[in-house]
């Protein structure tokens, strides 16, 4: 871990590069993506193949695209009780949390007019699982089960399946997700698939998940054509500590989340040098007694320390960073959170650690990164949602309001807009 002081240049320079993470648009990858995402669009099934024998190496020709019905039926009945248990008491609580964002039309009635909001859930959406070097059945738990409680009729899911296969638990939560449709498709030829429909493959209305630079490009490439949930990087942990904290609290935090892959990012922001330190030992203790060290080496090699004079400090220098994850481990969690403003999701406390949310408590751990949590938010049942509004005129507050809106269209050079007000007042005359 890097470590700069307060009111050093160095310290300025390291909060700068820290807000501008997840910045660095690689020119290689935007040119990657599109040609995919063009040849896809245009050719349908054959470049999906293409790509799939290329980067999953497979043949799709021999087992198809969609996982077959058998395939998903085995996974289920070679699950274990104990980890089929674990996932049904994640849904559930990803569930409940998520029904609480569940949101209701409305209407507003003024004198002859009635005004209102629909709300309708899209009619289909993609739940994009990333695969590779691990399996990950929470994300696909984490982005379905909102858009089923959205009222998403239709959700399917795609998976990268080296070899071309998908892993069992994934395919085990997506038969607790309800989820009947699963493609062994991955990276941007997925996200191609799923924005342009193909002879096999579905069109969307929204693509939700996420995956590494070549799939994020993707989801920036077609939005406009599809809604996206948000452009998530790699992950991230900003602790927030004092000298209360305890140091191998914190290094397990930072651990875990520097695991996921190379280019995760964690911080620590803290006033005692003194704890600096002994997360530093604690660092190297707890690596040594766990698997991935060569991920845990890159990421903790790209790591900060940010040595701060005193809680506000701290505070400011969290909110700068507004990372994905902010763990809170100071004397009184509560009051600090009273001002952090920038953050995907606040961890208050010794007790609660970063992989409970990414996991079994409930909360959603699709979240903003690269600093995104300054004006975005997790992902939940509005990213599945859409609004449309309602007018309905009676003549007399037609005539009331004609005047004005006769006005202003003329202001603006729009004669038509002010005939069509017009020719209603006359017609009723």
């Amino acid at each position: 871990m890097r470590w700069v002081k307060s009111g050093t240049a160095a310290f300025r320079k390291a909060l700068a590069e820290t807000r501008m993470r997840g910045r660095t648009e690689s020119a290689k990858v935007s040119a990657v993506v599109a040609e995919v995402l063009s040849r896809v669009r245009m050719e349908g099934d054959v470049a999906l193949a293409e790509y799939t024998r290329r980067f999953d190496g497979f043949d799709p020709g021999t087992k198809g695209f969609a996982v077959s019905q058998r395939e998903i039926d085995a996974a289920w009945k070679q699950a274990p009780k104990a980890l089929k248990d674990s996932l049904f008491l994640a849904a559930s609580r990803i569930e409940a949390f998520h029904r609480r964002q569940a949101r209701e039309g409305y209407t507003a009635e003024l004198p002859g007019v009635l005004l209102g909001q629909r709300v309708l859930p899209v009619e289909r959406a993609g739940v994009y699982v990333p695969g590779g070097k691990a399996a990950y059945p929470s994300t696909l738990l984490m982005n379905a089960i909102p858009a089923r409680v959205a009222g998403v009729r239709d959700v399917i899911a795609t998976c990268s399946a080296p070899g071309g296969k998908v892993p069992d638990v994934v395919l085990v939560a997506s038969r607790i997700a309800g989820i009947a449709r699963v493609f062994r498709i991955g990276g941007a030829q997925a996200v191609a698939a799923l924005a342009f429909g193909t002879e096999s493959v579905p069109q969307v209305d929204v693509i939700a998940g996420p995956g590494n630079a070549y799939v994020t490009e993707a989801k920036r490439q077609v939005y406009g054509v599809v809604g996206i949930d948000l452009l998530a990087g790699p992950s991230e942990l900003a602790v927030l500590a004092d000298d209360s904290a305890r140091a191998s609290y914190v290094a397990a935090d930072l651990l875990s989340q520097a695991e996921h892959d190379e280019d995760a990012f964690v911080a620590l922001v803290t006033d005692s040098r003194d704890l600096s330190r002994e997360v530093e030992a604690e660092l190297l203790r707890q690596a040594k007694r766990l698997p991935r060290r060569e991920i845990f080496s890159a990421s903790l090699a790209r790591s900060r320390g940010f040595l701060v004079r005193d809680l506000t400090e701290g505070i400011e220098v969290v909110n700068a960073i507004a990372p994905e994850h902010l763990s809170i481990m100071v004397e009184n969690p509560w009051d600090a959170l009273e001002r952090i403003r920038n953050a995907g999701t606040a961890f208050l406390g010794p007790h609660s650690p970063v992989a409970v949310g990414d996991y079994i408590a409930g909360i959603n751990h699709t979240l903003p990164t690269g600093g995104a949590a300054r004006f975005s938010s997790p992902l939940g049942v509005s990213n599945f949602l859409k609004k449309m509004n309602v007018v309905s005129y009676q003549i007399r507050a037609l005539s009331s309001d004609a005047p004005h809106v006769v006005r202003l269209a003329r202001k603006e050079g729009l004669a038509a807009h002010a005939q069509a007000v017009l020719e209603r007042i006359k017609g009723e005359a």
